[in-house]
């Protein structure tokens, strides 16, 4: 017989804790229970339970303090916190601690088993999982070209043997399939290596801005030119100019760039000095530059300049073997750059990259890497840490429990009308006494201690709102500010 799941809860509400241990207690799942952080962290430390679930208000220190606490002694614990009507600020420490989700209190009724029960599929998921021995041995240069794919080895040949010559270099691919990785490759095996590489994209540039860049401008050459400024060309000097998206850049500047090309010279705007620029253009495009020419919106002469070599890069999907090896690559990137600790790729989880169509390339594997670990609540991505289209809500940490508890929840006085109402219609979901509580502690807080007003908005006599507040003990607590 399999081991029963355990679920830990601390919370100093007796009455609480017995009805969640009716709720989620059953032949496979042990619920154990503790009133005060310390005795909770020390029953942690002896039972490793599955998961815990806290509430924020605990004595002697904070839920928020025993989820560091238990985060630090297993960094891959899943911590569930709670708290009646909780504070945006302590929503957001919670999940910022590495917290699974937060729910509020008023909404357990509705929402404690669909949370739990995503905790333990997280927790069970993760004691399944096969850790992936990353294949990538050496520390990458952040600019390198990863992949072993037969398409890439290709790539990785032509780079080499192009890099050494000074033939302009037209890249060619995808949107997101690396063209710019390619272009500094080639720089950094150069001979220009020691001098600039420069890029410049020439579709994020407004038209009548793209020629001062790309040759700078004279001081007084239009309204605004201040000063005198120098070009992407004059930057590049001796070194590399990468000119990306080249099929988008106006067919008037065309006839510049090829004059560059072909003479090495050129002028800034506003001004009559011929200067020369010992430049290599490598350039990229995502378009069909054939069928550009023939409809005549790219120059033919410009077309054949550039091409000299070319270099096609494969789509992602076409070379899926490599998914493997970047997402090791992008893990170690994310890690370095974001300042986050290293995370480990579960080969479940590799498995669902691989079997991704991947339409944005290896642009979007990069930012799915680094959703992943921005999200990630252990050192261990899942599958479910692997978001895709519109399921990734459900598929990020608590997203299916955070919906129900958006739905339910409502930091206004008509929450209570609602929860009142779908309780009625909702079988086997009572009001106890500690849900009671919450609801008259928030509905004297949102009277300012008006009792008319509060007994009113629970649907009550002010005698039985007394008996509450005396009942409760809630005085002690009210702050009326």
């Amino acid at each position: 017989m399999d081991k029963p799941q355990t679920i830990l809860v601390v919370d100093p509400e007796t009455d609480f804790l017995e009805w969640v241990q009716h709720q989620l207690g059953s032949a496979t799942t042990k619920v154990i229970t503790a009133t005060t952080s310390d005795q909770g962290f020390q029953a942690f430390c002896r039972e490793m339970p599955d998961v815990l679930l806290a509430e924020t208000r605990l004595s002697p220190f904070s839920g928020l303090d025993l989820l560091v606490k238990v985060r630090q002694r297993d960094p891959n614990a899943v911590v569930v916190l709670m708290s009646g009507f909780g504070t945006t600020q302590s929503v957001i420490e919670s999940m910022k601690l590495g917290a699974f989700d937060f729910i509020r209190k008023e909404t357990l009724p509705f929402t404690l088993k669909v949370v739990i029960n995503a905790a333990l599929e997280a927790q069970a998921e993760m004691k399944t999982a096969t850790t992936h021995k990353p294949q990538l041995t050496v520390e990458e240069h952040q600019d390198s070209i990863v992949g072993k794919s037969v398409a890439m080895q290709q790539v990785f040949k032509m780079v080499g043997r192009v890099a050494h010559s000074e033939a302009p270099v037209m890249i060619t691919g995808e949107s997101g399939t690396g063209k710019e990785l390619v272009a500094r490759a080639i720089h950094h095996y150069s001979g220009r290596n020691t001098k600039a590489f420069v890029a410049i994209n020439c579709a994020a540039i407004p038209e009548q801005l793209l020629e001062s860049e790309l040759f700078g401008h004279e001081k007084g050459a239009f309204t605004g030119a201040v000063g005198m400024r120098v070009g992407r060309f004059e930057q590049s000097h001796g070194g590399t100019l990468f000119l990306d998206e080249i099929g988008d850049m106006p067919l008037a500047l065309q006839g510049k760039i090829l004059r560059v090309l072909q003479d090495g010279e050129f002028s800034r705007v506003g001004g009559n000095v011929t200067l020369k620029a010992d430049v290599r253009i490598v350039a990229a495009t995502n378009k069909n530059l054939e069928q550009e020419v023939a409809k005549r919106t790219f120059r033919e002469d410009l077309f054949y300049r550039l091409n000299v070599v070319r270099v096609q890069l494969p789509p992602l999907r076409q070379r899926l073997e490599d998914v493997r090896l970047l997402a090791e690559y992008f893990l170690q990137k994310v890690a370095v750059q974001k300042l986050l600790p290293r995370l480990q790729l579960s080969e479940e989880a590799l498995r669902v990259l691989e079997a991704h169509s991947w339409p944005g390339n290896v642009r979007e594997l990069e930012n799915t890497i680094q959703r992943a670990c921005v999200l990630a609540t252990s050192d261990l991505l899942t599958p479910r840490d692997i978001p895709f289209g519109p399921g990734e809500a459900s598929a990020t940490t608590g997203g299916t429990a955070a919906v129900a508890s958006a739905a339910v929840a409502q930091t206004t006085e008509s929450a209570i009308a609602v929860l009142l109402k779908a309780a009625q219609s909702t079988p086997d979901v009572q009001l106890l006494p500690w849900l009671e509580r919450e609801f008259t502690l928030y509905a004297m807080k949102a009277t300012k201690g008006n009792q008319v007003r509060a007994a009113k908005l629970l649907g009550i006599t002010r005698a039985t709102l007394r008996k509450r507040i005396e009942r409760f003990g809630i005085t002690k607590e009210l702050t009326i500010t």
